[in-house]
């Protein structure tokens, strides 16, 4: 079903490839006279922009009850559609770390892989404080680079030791709540609640 929510969460998924197509082509820009740096600005603006809708498409779906299972897959994909667009560009571009970009992507198809494990198991896996706090640090970090801003190097660092910490924190606790006990010859999954 096509929500407001679901709406902004594929604008989101839109929104990523264009991103990567600025940062990747500052020549639109500077080959009809524009400084570069209005290519920082037009990628930093579309990044603001779709990640503002991050906020929007959860919040709207949570307090005008229209959470749908499309909304539960579309939305953690075109989240790590508009990060890994901006890391991958910002690396391409010589921006961003490649071992930093690395350590993203993998914990992010790490976890990817974790949840549909769980999902097979019968568990619901949401989002955790520290999967919220990862992606704010983040996106914090994906707009200092894009502005080239002092710091921004350093803010990728403590998004990636983030990134780290918040993959330990969700295995840990789906491997708890995978936890099973067998009673009468079925196979029981421990839930926390």
């Amino acid at each position: 079903m096509l929500n407001l929510p679901n709406f902004l969460a594929s604008l989101r998924i839109l929104l990523a490839p264009v991103m990567f197509w600025i940062i990747l082509n500052p020549q639109i820009f500077t080959d009809n006279g524009f400084h570069i740096s209005w290519n920082y600005y037009i990628a930093s603006l579309l990044f603001v922009l779709a990640s503002a809708t991050d906020f929007f498409d959860g919040y709207i779906a949570r307090e005008w009850n229209q959470m749908t299972m499309l909304g539960a897959i579309l939305d953690p994909l075109a989240d790590k559609m508009l990060t890994l667009a901006a890391f991958l560009g910002l690396m391409m571009i010589g921006e961003a770390s490649a071992w930093a970009i690395y350590i993203i992507v993998v914990r992010e198809l790490f976890i990817t892989g974790l949840r549909t494990v769980a999902v097979s198991e019968g568990l619901t896996v949401k989002a955790s404080w520290a999967g919220k706090i990862k992606t704010v640090a983040q996106m914090i970090a994906i707009g200092f680079l894009l502005m080239h801003w002092p710091l921004g190097t350093e803010l990728l660092w403590l998004a990636v030791a983030l990134t780290i910490y918040s993959c330990h924190l969700n295995t840990s606790e789906v491997a708890d709540d995978m936890q099973c006990v067998g009673i009468s010859g079925h196979r029981t999954i421990k839930k926390k609640i």
